[in-house]
């Protein structure tokens, strides 16, 4: 395994400085290998939809069965990140991504769509393997800087996309759509080259010590731990009233209720970049040595203002106010991004010993997955039967609930866990033995 970086730097030239070469690599190709991300994200429902004549509720079904496939690879991935190593994982997964974007480009019947979602959903076992990566390399409370940095560095890559293809797309000419999404697959070459070349000797798979050796490793006994209890709810609910939208929820509020065009979603998207790029150092530096939990409950205040500025699009449709309103929702959402991306993943790697961070991880991304399953099925049942109104009071009670969450993990976590103090890490402890009561 490459040597870790143990720095509660929040000076960006002082962490570059102190970041191992592999970390370099990771965080200098990021925004690059999401640039195809950014092409589509906006605009998958919007394709499903207006170009392949799908309906709104079977859109949100087939965007949410990404998520089901997910939540079914989490399991089978995280146990395999920890005994074959992130790298395999995470280029099986990308080669699974690369495959099921050129199927969605030229699909054209419901059965292959469900084949490039189900090819798209087993990639998400990318996600908790390139965690575990991160934190083979980057130890400490440098890890809540790294998450933070490199979530900035994912959604310039994912706006400045968004932004091109806002310009690009037209409903008018579906090829305009079928270009994006093979980019979007050919952008996959650039994680699977990083893994197979500059990061080919980076080793995860960390064996289990005489201490460990007997402790608690399944799924269920994880997440039966206090701690994790908690913290996967307030994943999934993360993900249920954040990105579990974006894609679907977001998109089809602002056409269908708000009725504004893909050029000003594009522009929403890339409103949303701007504010992540620009404000995440200052986020990071405002919240180090902050109970992360306390971060989480101001961010799920920001979200319920977002929506409530979402929602507001709907009094005046296909007006200015609209279109300034679905703008600055994600100039809102967005702030508050940058308050959960560097905390919840830190919280994760430094509950997990190292024998187990796959799983940890994977149990992570499943929860999340989970939410993303509910997310889209849930906005486009709402928003088919016009139930605009419920719609966003279903996302206030969401945000309530994790601001509950956040205060139910705090009472459950060490002040270490929770970013007061470096933590102090325990080998022989799976989940609650690293918990202690604040």
């Amino acid at each position: 395994m490459s040597s870790t970086v143990n720095t509660g730097h929040t000076d960006l030239r002082a962490f570059w400085r102190d970041l191992p070469r592999e970390g370099k690599w990771l965080l200098s190709t990021t925004a690059i290998q999401l640039l195809g991300r950014g092409l589509t994200l906006p605009f998958t429902i919007i394709y499903l939809h207006e170009i392949k004549d799908v309906s709104l509720d079977l859109a949100g079904t087939l965007m949410a069965w990404i998520a089901v496939i997910g939540v079914v690879a989490t399991g089978p991935g995280g146990w395999a990140t920890d005994r074959f190593g992130a790298r395999v994982v995470s280029v099986f997964g990308s080669a699974c991504n690369m495959a099921g974007l050129f199927v969605l480009a030229f699909a054209h019947t419901v059965p292959f769509f469900f084949l490039a979602m189900s090819l798209i959903g087993i990639s998400g076992i990318t996600w908790p393997a390139f965690n575990s990566l991160i934190a083979a390399i980057v130890s400490g409370p440098a890890r809540q800087t790294y998450f933070g940095i490199s979530f900035a560095l994912v959604n310039l890559g994912i706006g400045v996309g968004g932004l091109i293809s806002g310009a690009f797309i037209d409903v008018h000419r579906p090829s305009t759509f079928t270009t994006i999404y093979v980019l979007d697959a050919l952008a996959m070459l650039i994680p699977i080259g990083l893994l197979l070349g500059p990061l080919r000797h980076v080793r995860t798979q960390v064996e289990p010590t005489q201490e460990t050796a007997g402790g608690r490793t399944s799924y269920l006994s994880i997440v039966r731990t206090p701690a994790m209890k908690w913290l996967l709810l307030l994943t999934f609910l993360g993900s249920f009233v954040g990105y579990g939208q974006i894609e679907a929820g977001f998109s089809a509020y602002s056409r269908e209720v708000g009725e504004v065009s893909t050029r000003v979603i594009g522009w929403a998207f890339a409103v949303n970049t701007v504010v992540i790029v620009v404000a995440q150092m200052l986020v990071l530096r405002r919240i180090a040595g902050h109970r992360r939990t306390r971060v989480l409950l101001v961010m799920a205040v920001v979200w319920a203002c977002a929506w409530t500025l979402l929602g507001s699009s709907g009094l005046l449709p296909a007006s200015a106010y609209a279109v300034f309103a679905v703008i600055a929702f994600h100039f809102v959402f967005g702030f508050g991004e940058t308050l959960l991306q560097p905390t919840i993943p830190a919280i994760t790697n430094d509950l997990a010993p190292d024998h187990l961070r796959g799983r940890f991880n994977a149990i992570s991304s499943g929860a999340f997955q989970a939410g993303a399953v509910a997310g889209p099925v849930a906005a486009g049942f709402l928003l088919r039967h016009h139930w605009n109104v419920q719609y966003i009071v279903v996302l206030l009670v969401g945000c309530a609930a994790m601001a509950w969450s956040a205060l139910a993990l705090e009472r459950r976590i060490s002040l270490q866990v929770n970013g007061i103090v470096p933590p102090i890490k325990d080998p022989g402890v799976v989940g609650d033995g690293a918990v202690h009561s604040v």
